[in-house]
């Protein structure tokens, strides 16, 4: 049963999670992305969703390989699309998202249930990014940006939210009737958290991290990619609508 808000700040219930990946052609990834999520979050979600995006190679063939991990089917290709099919098939109380290209550390499942369990005024949890295939220099490179731009615009807009990494409870999905499916895929995770945001308490946690593949910045290049990311949060955060309509997927 999803709890209200005046139930959630009394009620000291256990929260249950569901696992959401989406997945548009990730034949190469999606195999050890389940199995991190297998191995270092079994504990504490109640069900893992992987939505297929539309997906034209071996993607959904892996994913349902994988015992007591669900399979959707989701055939209009679009991020927020597929996000918003996620949230639909949901069935508990905080519904944590993860790049169909990253792996879930040991631990990571557990840091955010406790923040919601702990503190029932917070209700959408999110946290950076590392990256496990890039060059140590850049790594660096990486922690500076997210520590002396990232954090900073959370404190400065009270949000921030990493589209790869990042937990809300449903009830705040039902009250702003989900995700934007009008948004191709830049400016997405910031337009959720923003109106997120207006009827709930956000958490950015430096201490939550979640590795993925840096092959974006390998493809279209650290610099640009930042600069795209950051233009569009601006955008959204002030405007309301994203800068860049397109976008290339790189597999």
């Amino acid at each position: 049963m999803i709890m209200t808000q005046d139930s959630s700040l009394h009620n000291q219930q256990k929260m249950t999670i569901s696992l959401i990946i989406p997945a548009y052609n990730e034949e190469k990834y999606i195999w050890q992305c389940i199995e991190y999520a297998l191995r270092h979050a079994h504990e504490h979600v109640d069900e893992i969703i992987v939505i297929d995006n539309a997906s034209t190679d071996n993607t959904r063939k892996i994913a349902e390989s994988y015992p007591g991990v669900r399979v959707v089917t989701e055939h209009k290709k679009w991020l927020t699309v597929a996000r918003q099919r996620g949230y639909i098939e949901a069935k508990y109380d905080i519904l944590a998202f993860v790049d169909s290209d990253t792996r879930v550390p040991e631990g990571w499942a557990k840091k955010m249930k406790k923040h919601f369990e702990s503190d029932h005024t917070i209700w959408f949890v999110s946290g950076p990014y590392s990256y496990y295939d890039l060059p140590w220099h850049k790594q660096i490179g990486n922690r500076l940006y997210r520590r002396l731009l990232g954090y900073p615009s959370y404190l400065l807009t009270g949000y921030l939210w990493v589209g790869g990494n990042f937990a809300i409870k449903k009830s705040v999905l039902d009250k702003i009737n989900g995700f934007d499916t009008q948004i191709v895929f830049y400016g997405e995770d910031t337009d959720i958290a923003r109106r997120a945001a207006k009827v709930s308490k956000a958490k950015f946690s430096l201490n939550i991290v979640m590795p993925t593949s840096a092959r974006r910045f390998v493809g279209e290049g650290m610099i640009k990619t930042a600069y795209v990311y950051t233009i569009n949060f601006l955008s959204q955060a002030i405007f309301h609508r994203s800068a860049t309509k397109t976008y290339k997927d790189f597999r």
